[in-house]
């Protein structure tokens, strides 16, 4: 059993079980819900929602925040002396799927 959900301006693919990373929830901790399921698939039947399911949602726990690996931005013109440098590492929510309910 699976479902497609809509996380902001992302879809993803969940699965009981599965741990998911999703762009950081603020201040979210233990259970969280996300009503808005665009696909249900429970191993015979398709469920396809114009655009969400009613009535469906996904069930996770948030296990951890992480970070993502550093990456540098450069910025430079040459015969300039003009250079700069900065770096920025993305914040996620490590959630475990725990239910899906159609």
């Amino acid at each position: 059993m699976y479902a497609i959900i809509r996380d902001g301006s992302r879809q993803l693919k969940v699965e009981k079980g599965a741990l998911v990373q999703f762009d950081r929830k603020p201040g979210k901790t233990g259970t969280i819900e996300f009503t808005e399921v665009l696909v249900l698939h429970d191993g015979e039947k398709v469920k396809v929602g114009a655009p969400t399911l009613k009535g469906a949602k996904v069930v996770g726990e948030v296990v951890a925040e992480t970070k993502d690996k550093k990456i540098r931005v450069y910025k430079y013109k040459r015969r300039e002396g003009y250079h700069r440098m900065r770096g920025h590492r993305q914040k996620h929510t490590l959630i475990k799927i725990t239910e899906i309910v159609g």
